[in-house]
Parts: C-alpha cells; structure tokens; sequence
C-alpha cells in the first residue's frame, strides 16, 4: 500500500505523505499558509488559528485549522480565498493587539496584511499559542508547565506552581516563545504600543504572491522552516 496521498490545494495537485497535516503539505510544496503555534515534529494543537483553510467536500466548504487536518486521496483544500484572507487578517490583528511586544507577531501582522490596529492593546505576555506547553519534557519525561484555567483565566503556568520540582532548565520553552523575540524599536511600555510597520515595505512583494512562500523574513521569529531558504 502507497504511504503516500495527492490532494488538491489551490487547484495544484500535490503529493503528501499520509502521517502529514495540510499545513505540512502546503509548507513542502510552498504554498504559503501563515501559521505562528506551529512546531516541526510536535503534535499540532490549532491555537492561533491563523493556518485556517477551506476544505471543500461535495460542494460545501468548512473553514478548519490546516496544521491537525490530516490528507486524505482526494481531499480538495482552498488556502487562499477572500474569505480566508479576510479572517486572517482580523486574527492576526488581535494577536498584535493583544501582544505588540514581539516582532513575530509583529511581522505575523504585516504578512497578513494587517496596516492598522482597531483593537485596544494589552501588552500581554503571552497569546497562548502553546509552543513552550508542547515542547516541555521536564524531569523524566513529566510536563514542567502546561495550561491552567479557563476562558479569560487561562494561562500557562507550573503544576501547583512550584517549577523547580518539574523543569530539567532545558531552555526550549524559551527558545520557541513568540514573545522572546523583541521588536526592532525595542520594548514598547504600556500606552505607547503600536503597529510597529518597519516591515510594510516588503509587503508589496508579499502581495503579489499572497498565496506562494518567497522565502520571506516573517517567518524567522517563530522558526517557519522555510524562512531561511
């Protein structure tokens, strides 16, 4: 039996190993699907949402989260419409508005076409993507931080707060946090945030090909595997 699939994305037909996600077979063939909760060889999670595709079946479309949708022969995907478009856009504006101190976001932003902010800023540390949570082993394989709360409460935090009984210091929930990564100005402080837009004057390239990966710089901050090609 073939290990391997072909699906349809943007009308392109493309061949995709079975265990891959959506996302993955995009990023491979490079078709560019913005995406920041993403890490290469650790189970998706859909947090951020900005890698949302149509998956058209008999039809009908449903808008679903390309990085835990698994191919399938056949399978018919619509990455790049306006309607997609338009979403992206207003996610990643609630994600700098939430979080403009990191120039991830900050660049996350601008490739999706975000050139203001409508939403109040709240200069928060964290946008729950989820990437340090995966990436945590801790001390014999148990988790030094995970998710603790709900709705407005949730937060990433130590199992009853004590991280020094779980965490073996590895440094990876550092290494792949979207917040480590400090925007080109520097800090912003509380009231003086913004839509930093050192970075607009790229975009005229990044719209031309909305839907092809160009080998861009916004994808470095999060570690988009293609960035540095």
């Amino acid at each position: 039996m073939s290990n391997t699939v072909t699906i349809n994305i943007d009308g392109a037909f493309i061949e995709a190993v079975t265990s891959a996600s959506v996302l993955d077979a995009a990023l491979d063939s490079g078709i560019c699907i913005p995406h920041l909760c993403r890490v290469p060889d650790i189970e998706d999670l859909g947090g951020c949402r900005l890698c949302i595709v149509e998956h058209v079946v008999n039809g009908w479309s449903k808008i679903t989260a390309s990085c835990t949708l698994k191919v399938k022969e056949g399978m018919v995907i619509l990455s790049n419409t306006a309607k997609l478009r338009k979403l992206r856009h207003n996610l990643a504006e609630l994600l700098v508005a939430q979080a403009p101190n990191s120039r991830a976001i900050q660049d996350l932003a601008v490739r999706c076409g975000v050139t203001q902010v409508r939403y109040p800023f709240r200069n928060s540390d964290c946008v729950l993507c989820g990437r340090c949570v995966r990436a945590c082993t801790g001390r014999l394989g148990d988790k030094a931080i995970g998710f603790i709360g709900r709705g407005k409460e949730r937060r990433v935090g130590a199992p009853f707060g004590i991280m020094k009984e779980f965490c073996n210091e590895c440094g990876r929930c550092f290494d792949l946090c979207p917040m480590d990564v400090v925007p080109c100005d520097g800090t912003m402080h509380p009231g003086e945030e913004r839509l930093c837009g050192n970075c607009e004057s790229k975009m005229p390239t990044c719209k031309e090909e909305m839907g092809l990966c160009i080998a861009c710089d916004f994808g470095k901050g999060f570690q988009c595997e293609r960035a540095d090609l």
